[in-house]
């Protein structure tokens, strides 16, 4: 009843109480989706405002912080493709994004608003905004024409109306038309009437008679105001021409026509026929057309101005048009008129397909997501009416999903049961929507939604439990073995790591015998393991997942240690013993097969490798003994006969069943005998062998390698030494080349002889040019010094001196006339004297000039003076001291022969009663001055001199003579 009521009001008071009615609806509309989402607000906005003018604060008006608006990703959505108000994130400010204007957003719609929605995400909400658009007075009243032409009868009577074309206001409200005007009044008075619609409908009404004959003509002025601030007008000129007689005017035979017509009827279709009649017989010349009609009319449809039919001539479309209002006007040929209105209703075709369209979309979610999820928010519009429009949403089947309708035309595309990721990881969602038309459109919309990972699954091993071997004594880090295990998760919560739960093994840790590598799940051995002393064990492998928080899985492993032969047999009995002698008693009535002992022997090892078996090392062809290959029991094979001997020795081999064996060895004396004295005697000297030192073959090796080693540096050490003497040889040689010698005289007697001579061997060093060379023993040998090796120390070839060795000494000089009583020889009295010689200077020489100032006795060694006199004991003394001061070495010749430097009597040697002396050198023959005749001496025999190493040589032939 009140909305009966409130309709009937708006019957009633016309454009204001259709106005209250609207309202009505739209708070009632409000009222039912209010529970659907999340918040609603309106806001109301005059039209034509500027571009980034702030319609409100969104984010203050819905109790919202800036911040969530950010974080949120707040945005706005609308299903429309012009957007005409934008979001400012940074402040919650809603401000113009588009200029808006009422007319061409609404029409002739007096309420008109904008709604849309505010979309935010993380958790999503979604808020309804609507603007209402209030208008303002931006568009004048406008006539269709400037101009309007009117025919009237002079016969028209007073009271007759004349429709006038209304002007057209696009605002609404106080803003569109209010009233008109009309200049002059003198015949004619305007009537306004307002239509059902909320327009006004203009006339003039003839109040005085038309006299043609008086006037014509008449020119009137219409001016049309609308109720805007400021007002705004319009106006247009009437002009009327005063027609003859025609007292009947057209007359439809409809008041108003209603037709009609579906969207995209084919052009040139016939929608409707208008007629009317005249009362004059001129009514056969009535002519139609539209009045007052928009271009959108004139595009679409026409009139035959003498049938009246009107057909299409455009496409229409119901979604832009749904109903047309077209007013037609009849005039006779006299000029009157009659008018009416054709309403044409556009039929809806299901031309249209669903549009979807995504407002929100999470392209991820956890594989834990709680059913009821909001995945995507969808916005479907079918721009059909009726059944056309009626949408219904679906998705594929088995699938974990569902859509929901939130508000009109509103999905939530939603969880509907757990979701798992190790059986599904991605999902392509197909969204079909389909309207209710016939036959019915439908489109569809895939969406690929990826799940994302929990760490929802353990590792989980390939096997319930592992078994590793691994044999005894194995290097460290030898790998035993590999674990493996595998988790259906993905990503970091894939990714294992392994390791070894703590545990104690023997009172040590477990982490001191095994390792594991955290990635590849390899076992390694830490270190040796022996079977003896561990013979398995079992330990838990932990796989951790990456996750957070990590899962985690264990298993066992058992590690069996497998023997190896590496333990020689051990013999318990006999006993050895280093310091008593232990011997086994057999009678020599023992019969075959007596028991003399047995050896017991043990092998710490297991399995085959501790089978013994047993052996004599040396068996002969009369044994008397035998073991037992597997008891280790020595019998007799045979019977004790004499010729056995009474102290016997066996030794005994135990040997394993090892790969590669390993043995040891007894050794156990037995004695055939049948008293104790007997076995006492032969075992009085009985030596024990010492027990076999295995390591004595590592100490022979490595003192073979020590030996061998001093032997090599021996060879390099004596090498090096004969290359540096070589080296020492060669500067010698170089460098003691042409020095100069003072030569000393020996005395000269009465009797005509040499006193004494000496022969020396003069060795210097490669500084000897600055020495001094002190002679302190003389050679044995009673012969004259050789000139020619006086002066320099010459270099010679060892060749060479084994060859002067073994030569004989050269012949006196035949030019040499002397008779027997004057010739030199070894008569007179022998003295041994010290001689010293000292390398000086040619300047300093006593005996002669420098050679290059000598001039013809140049090269002679003796003077051309007479004969030297012995160095008196001043001399001697100052020579010794000379040598002591020399700056650099001083050599000291020992006793050494060489023939190279042997007496040769052609030189330096006076002869009495002559005047001729040799010189040092053959090739030079200089006449010396004589020297007056010594004294005669009684002949003396000269004695024999002393045997020294150099004379024990091989004598030559003459020194045979």
């Amino acid at each position: 009843m009140p909305l009966l009521n409130l309709c009937g009001i708006k019957m009633e008071s016309g454009r204001k109480g259709w106005v209250y009615c609207w309202l009505f609806y739209t708070v009632c509309a409000l009222s039912l989706f209010a529970t659907e989402v999340t918040g609603q607000i309106r806001y109301s906005i005059p039209e034509e405002m500027a571009v980034g003018s702030i319609v409100g604060n969104i984010a203050s008006d819905l109790g919202l912080e800036t911040k969530r608006l950010i974080s949120g990703k707040a945005r706005v959505f609308t299903a429309e493709s012009s957007e005409y108000i934008g979001l400012d994130k940074e402040n919650g400010h809603l401000v113009i994004k588009n200029k808006i204007d009422r007319e061409e957003l609404c029409g002739e719609i007096s309420a008109c608003s904008v709604s849309f929605n505010v979309i935010l995400e993380n958790p999503m909400e979604l808020f309804r905004v609507t603007v209402d658009i209030q208008d303002i007075n931006d568009n004048s009243p406008v006539f269709p024409k400037s101009k309007l032409d009117q025919e009237i009868n002079e016969l028209a009577v007073p009271g007759a109306r004349f429709p006038l074309e209304s002007a057209i206001d696009l605002d609404v409200g106080v803003n569109t038309l209010q009233k008109y005007t009309l200049h002059p009044t003198d015949h004619f008075k305007l009537n306004v009437q307002n239509a059902e619609d909320g327009s006004k409908n203009v006339e003039m009404i003839l109040h005085s008679p038309l006299d043609r004959e008086k006037e014509k003509h008449h020119n009137l002025i219409l001016t049309a105001f609308d109720g805007g601030k400021p007002q705004r007008s319009a106006t247009v000129q009437i002009n009327i021409v005063v027609l003859d007689v025609n007292d009947n005017a057209p007359v439809f035979t409809r008041s108003s026509y209603k037709a009609s017509v579906v969207e995209n009827a084919v052009k040139n279709t016939v929608v409707e026929t208008v007629s009317a009649t005249d009362a004059d017989e001129s009514s056969d010349g009535l002519q139609y057309y539209f009045e007052h009609v928009t271009s959108a009319v004139k595009a679409l449809f026409s009139i035959d101005a003498d049938s009246g039919e009107v057909r299409v001539i455009g496409d229409i479309d119901y979604e832009i048009h749904k109903q047309f209002k077209i007013k037609v006007k009849a005039k006779d040929q006299g000029g009157l008129t009659d008018s009416s209105e054709i309403i044409i209703d556009v039929i809806d075709v299901n031309d249209n397909t669903p549009k979807i369209t995504i407002m929100s979309l999470s392209s991820t979610v956890s594989e834990d997501a709680a059913p009821g999820t909001v995945i995507a928010m969808l916005n479907v519009q079918d721009l059909d009416s009726g059944e056309n429009s009626k949408i219904s949403c679906s998705i594929d089947l088995n699938s974990p999903f569902k859509i929901i309708s939130s508000i009109t035309n509103h999905y939530n595309l939603v969880t509907d049961s757990e979701l798992d990721r190790e059986q599904t990881a991605e999902y392509n969602i197909t969204i079909t929507a389909v309207d209710g038309g016939n036959p019915a459109l439908s489109s569809k919309e895939i969406l690929r939604l990826k799940i994302s990972d929990v760490n929802d699954h353990a590792p989980q091993f390939e096997q319930e439990s592992y078994n590793a071997f691994i044999a005894e004594n194995n290097p460290p880090s030898t790998t035993i073995l590999s674990v493996k295990a595998e988790d259906m998760d993905w990503g970091q919560n894939a990714k294992i790591s392994y390791f070894l739960i703590d545990g104690d093994l023997n009172g040590s840790p477990l982490s001191s015998y095994i390792s594991i590598n955290s990635e590849s799940g390899v076992i390694y051995a830490v270190k040796s393991f022996d079977y003896e002393q561990l013979k398995s064990f079992k330990m838990q492998v932990k796989a951790q997942d990456g996750g957070s928080p990590p899962l985690s899985n264990n298993v066992t492993l058992n590690i069996f240690i497998q023997d190896q032969n590496d333990n020689a047999p051990q013999v318990l009995y006999p006993v050895q013993t280093g310091g008593s002698v232990v011997a086994e008693i057999v009678p020599r009535s023992a019969d075959v097969g007596y028991l003399v002992t047995k050896v017991v022997a043990v092998d710490v090892d297991s399995g085959q490798n501790s089978w013994l078996s047993y052996k004599l090392q040396k068996a002969t062809d009369r044994a008397l003994f035998e073991v037992g290959l597997q008891n280790g029991e020595i019998r007799t094979v045979r019977q004790v006969t004499d010729k056995d001997a009474v102290k016997q020795k066996l030794t005994v081999v135990v040997e394993d069943n090892g790969q590669p064996s390993r043995s040891a060895v007894v050794s156990i004396n037995v004695a055939v005998a049948d008293n104790f004295p007997e076995v006492l005697s032969e075992f009085t000297d009985f030596t024990h062998e010492k027990e076999y030192n295995n390591d004595l073959t590592f100490y022979l090796i490595l003192a073979l390698a020590v030996v061998s080693l001093l032997f090599i540096v021996s060879i390099i050490a004596i090498i090096s030494v004969k290359i540096y003497r070589w080296r020492q040889n060669k500067l010698f040689y170089k460098s003691g080349a042409n020095l100069p010698v003072i030569p000393y005289y020996p005395p000269v007697y009465a009797d005509g002889t040499l006193q004494h001579v000496y022969n020396y061997e003069m060795c210097g060093t490669t500084d000897s040019r600055m020495s001094d060379v002190k002679f302190v023993r003389p050679y044995s040998q009673n012969t004259l010094v050789s000139q020619s090796h006086i002066g320099t120390v010459q270099r010679e070839q060892k060749i060479q001196e084994n060859d002067d060795i073994n030569s004989e000494q050269k012949p006196p000089n035949p030019d040499w006339r002397f008779p027997p009583n004057q010739r030199p020889g070894p008569s007179g009295q022998h003295r041994f004297h010290t001689l010293q010689q000292r390398w000086t200077p040619y300047e300093k020489s006593r005996a002669g000039a420098h050679p290059d100032g000598a001039g013809p006795g140049a090269g002679v060694i003796a003077g051309t003076g007479p004969w030297p006199n012995p160095p008196t004991e001043a001399e001697q003394l100052q020579a010794l001291m000379a040598a002591a001061n020399a700056s650099e070495a001083t050599a000291t010749l020992g006793p050494r022969y060489n023939p190279q430097y042997g007496p040769d009597y052609r030189q330096n040697v006076y002869i009495p009663g002559s005047t001729a002396t040799l010189t040092a050198n053959p090739q030079q023959q200089v006449l010396q001055q004589a020297l007056p005749p010594p004294q005669a001496l009684p002949p003396t025999e000269a004695p024999k001199a002393a045997q020294t190493p150099a004379s024990k040589k091989k004598p030559t032939k003459k020194d045979k003579k």
